[in-house]
């Protein structure tokens, strides 16, 4: 059975509403089993950049710690609810520390950006590059994922650094305009890992499908399509972990216009 792990970091995000991920995350908390949910505590305070280039820091050093032992004492997969992308870093350095993990990366954005080249400063957008085991060293990975585990699925915002990561590293990719499930299953059976582990941003959605997201990029994946894709590649490998990250509601009340949509894809990863 999975283990629902709740962590609504919200420092990572350069959003003017960032805070609002704290809404995002206790409202996908109320319709999750209580007896399968962990929270995770988050520093109240912003924190400081500490000279590195990575706005607040401090805080999210503290946030991977605790997440860290919160992962070591849970049981079963764990499905992480963020907060911003930030949440993912401890939670796929757990998950994939034997190596023998295919990260699948649905998102908008490649979040492959370093401090020394990022146009914002906010760590969210640098998540994927510190899991390569780049980046500063505070956050680099202690076990770094090959770039040949990694497949980025719907990223249509990518910087000019993030495309030369990509580039360099040979990452595969696969659009929203070019992608089916056979063209997933593929790239992850390239990857040559006998497992996965699904990261979900939800602005990877069309807009049409999602409301509450900081960074909404039109022509996106609808919400169908994605509920289909994770339930084929559940069905050819074994999933050992998952993250849904990135619902900023406008307000509380208007939570429950997407919880519908969130719910589903919860679903198809929980099943």
């Amino acid at each position: 059975m999975a283990t629902f792990m709740v962590v609504p970091a919200w420092q990572g995000s350069g959003s003017s509403r960032a805070m609002r991920l704290i809404d995002g995350a206790e409202a996908i908390r109320g319709d999750l089993p209580s007896s399968a949910t962990v929270s995770v505590e988050v520093p109240i305070e912003a924190g400081e950049s500490l000279e590195t280039g990575v706005n607040r820091l401090s805080s999210l050093s503290i946030i991977r710690e605790h997440q860290l032992a919160a992962l070591r004492a849970a049981t079963g997969p764990v499905i992480t609810i963020g907060g911003g992308c930030t949440v993912e870093l401890a939670a796929i350095e757990h998950a994939a520390a034997d190596g023998d993990v295919c990260v699948l990366w649905i998102d908008a954005h490649p979040d492959l950006n370093a401090a020394d080249g990022s146009p914002s400063g906010s760590f969210d957008g640098m998540v994927l590059r510190s899991l390569l085991g780049e980046g500063i060293p505070q956050l680099a990975s202690t076990t770094p994922l090959a770039p040949t585990r990694v497949v980025i699925l719907g990223a249509r915002s990518i910087d000019d650094a993030e495309q030369t990561v990509i580039d360099e590293h040979s990452i595969r990719m696969l659009s929203v305009d070019d992608w089916t499930t056979a063209n997933v299953i593929e790239a992850v059976t390239a990857s040559g890992a006998s497992r996965v582990y699904v990261h979900v941003d939800l602005d990877v959605l069309d807009p049409a499908d999602i409301a509450g997201t900081s960074w909404a990029e039109p022509f996106g994946l609808p919400a169908a399509h994605l509920v289909e894709l994770i339930g084929s590649v559940r069905a050819e490998f074994e999933l050992v972990g998952a993250g849904i990250c990135g619902f900023a509601p406008a307000s509380i009340e208007r939570a429950t216009d997407d919880l519908g949509t969130i719910l589903r894809i919860l679903g198809a990863l929980a099943r």
